[in-house]
């Protein structure tokens, strides 16, 4: 299905209060290392004291951050016409797809399994370019951390580090929240448009694609962010990239949209030096820069003469 709407736009501002039902909470309690799912941590006969009193200042703190809009939501995130080419994403200026706009090269599982469950690439769920297949994917970069620092300055200035830090937790949690919401937004926009779900569902991601964001398991190289942020303009939004591709705000999620039906998230796991030889030609780049890039996914040692494939 075609998305309502090609090309790439800008959300400036978005209210905080429609972010916070899409919170999920446990993340927000693994960061202070209380164990437990949520609520039922609430309830922990161990740690269920501390934990209700950090959720209640959590939620107080929230509240002045919406209501006195401490923090600002803003995004980029659009839709282009997309094929695959091998292990390769590539976006189109437009329909036509005559001329190409972007290549995300992708990896693919290389490790031996016993299971004999076949090994993926994230562009498995990009039609294949010539397949007669008009296919579609999305990009996006969210941020809630517009504001953070200048709110942890004033509890720092008030020797207040404790709710400093929680200022930050709490925009991390908003970011994410944002990209729920926005992945919800864009998926009801191209593929889903009858979409309803509970947040339980949601939580549970009880719903058709995925958002995988460079720099995690399915596509690790995190220097194709320079590209993503290239395609959005994310700069736009607030969003910027440092010089190790870490983004600012730090409260901030970045990524793809893939709506095929079976697209899931897996991880690539090692890779041998023939992939690795193959993926800095795809990216037009030596083979010593793509090792940096893939150092902790490489399945040989890059000093070793001759290293075999993972």
């Amino acid at each position: 299905m075609k998305p309502a709407v090609l090309g790439r736009q800008i959300l400036d501002d978005v209210p905080l209060d429609v972010l916070v039902p899409y919170i999920d909470w446990r993340f927000f309690f693994t960061a202070w290392e209380l164990p437990g799912r949520f609520p039922e941590v609430l309830d922990d006969p161990v740690y269920g004291t501390a934990a209700r009193d950090l959720y209640g200042e959590a939620t107080r703190l929230l509240d002045r951050i919406v209501h006195e809009r401490l923090l600002r939501a803003r995004t980029a995130y659009g839709f282009w016409p997309a094929q695959s080419d091998g292990n390769d994403i590539v976006l189109y200026t437009d329909e036509s797809r005559g001329t190409e706009l972007v290549r995300f090269p992708m990896l693919r599982q290389q490790a031996r399994t016993g299971s004999g469950a076949p090994h993926a690439c994230l562009a498995d769920f990009v039609a294949p370019a010539g397949s007669g297949v008009r296919d579609y994917v999305g990009a996006f970069a969210v941020t809630a951390g517009l504001g953070t620092d200048e709110l942890v300055a004033h509890f720092t200035a008030d020797h207040d580090d404790y709710h400093g830090i929680m200022a930050k937790a709490l925009a991390d949690r908003l970011a994410e929240a944002f990209a729920e919401w926005l992945h919800e937004r864009a998926r009801r926009e191209w593929y889903a448009p009858g979409e309803q779900l509970a947040q339980a569902d949601l939580l549970h991601e009880r719903f058709r694609g995925i958002r995988p964001a460079f720099g995690y398991p399915a596509c690790p190289d995190h220097s194709e962010k320079s590209k993503l942020f290239g395609l959005l303009d994310a700069a736009a939004a607030g969003i910027e990239l440092t010089e190790s591709f870490a983004m600012l705000p730090a409260a901030s999620v970045s990524g793809i949209y893939l709506g095929h039906p079976a697209a899931r998230y897996f991880a690539v796991g090692r890779v041998g030096r023939d992939q690795v030889e193959d993926y800095a030609r795809r990216k037009g780049i030596g083979l010593e820069e793509a090792e940096r890039s893939l150092a902790p996914n490489l399945g040989y040692d890059p000093k070793a003469s001759g290293a075999a494939a993972a």
